[in-house]
């Protein structure tokens, strides 16, 4: 069992939580991510860890409660214990020590994971820019952290109610034209953003890693549902990612194979985080 030590909403129905796994904590690095289960008759789902602390013997997990899963996950409070909590899962992200200069872009809930990668990049020496992206101000989340991570944080919202007026391509662009000389480009987010962003840094010969999240169950290879099209070759990104070459992924694949659990989601998404916490 996995004690819940601190729990915290972040936006509408992002839930921040920081659980007791000290063998995971020992281990994590950047990029991977943990298989849980929330009781005995849950089923298993990936989070990427979005910190750790070593020392107190703890991980970080920040999630949507969209779902059965996770809304069953963002009812528990602090002190309440998670059945299981397996990892560190996947190959953690490795970055050339020649890089001096990296953008490391975040959409929505992205941000979590992009968070952790931005911060591997600081510690490593490298400047990095931040571009975080939002549907609208009041969604904006973990900009401190981000903040303290980065020479340059730029958020952008879809409608303009906080930071840029449009969309992180949007900032992308404008730093590239500007003559910003980016060694490496990040992006984690919905995968259409992950996308136009690869598309956007291709023509400038900009390495350009992405995170690639689909459904897992097992997290070990084993069940197949996680496979991708990366460079015209099945992948599974558990065991072979989740980071991957952004300019080798099947994004439209992918997407349509998303696609396929969207009524399933909206079905099950049932529960108000934000009402129970003023409730609690």
């Amino acid at each position: 069992m996995y004690k819940i030590l601190e729990r915290e909403i972040l936006a509408d129905n992002v839930v921040r939580m920081e659980v007791e796994a000290p063998h995971i904590a020992n281990k994590v690095q950047s990029g991977q991510f943990v298989i849980i289960r929330v009781h005995d008759t849950g089923e298993r789902f990936p989070l990427t860890v979005a910190g750790k602390d070593k020392e107190k013997g703890t991980i970080t997990i920040i999630f949507a409660a969209i779902g059965k899963s996770t809304c069953e996950l963002g009812q528990l409070k602090k002190g309440d214990e998670i059945l299981d909590v397996v990892g560190p899962l996947g190959v953690a992200s490795h970055f050339d020590p020649s890089i001096k200069k990296a953008a490391v872009v975040g959409g929505g809930l992205g941000c979590a994971i992009a968070l952790p990668q931005a911060v591997h990049l600081h510690e490593m020496g490298v400047s990095v820019d931040t571009i975080a992206g939002f549907r609208d101000k009041d969604l904006i989340i973990l900009e401190p952290e981000m903040k303290a991570a980065s020479e340059n944080l730029y958020i952008a919202t879809d409608n303009g109610s906080a930071g840029y007026h449009g969309f992180v391509t949007d900032v992308l662009r404008e730093q590239i034209e500007k003559g910003v000389k980016y060694d490496i480009v990040v992006a984690i987010g919905p995968i259409i953003m992950m996308k136009n962003v690869a598309e956007l840094t291709r023509p400038y010969g900009i390495k350009t890693i992405v995170s690639m999240n689909p459904i897992m169950i097992d997290g070990t290879g084993m069940c197949g549902c996680c496979r991708l099209i990366v460079g015209n070759e099945v992948k599974f990104a558990c065991v072979d990612g989740p980071d991957f070459d952004g300019h080798e992924v099947d994004y439209d694949t992918s997407m349509r194979r998303l696609g396929m659990y969207n009524k399933l989601t909206e079905r099950e998404a049932s529960c108000n985080l934000l009402k129970m916490a003023e409730e609690a």
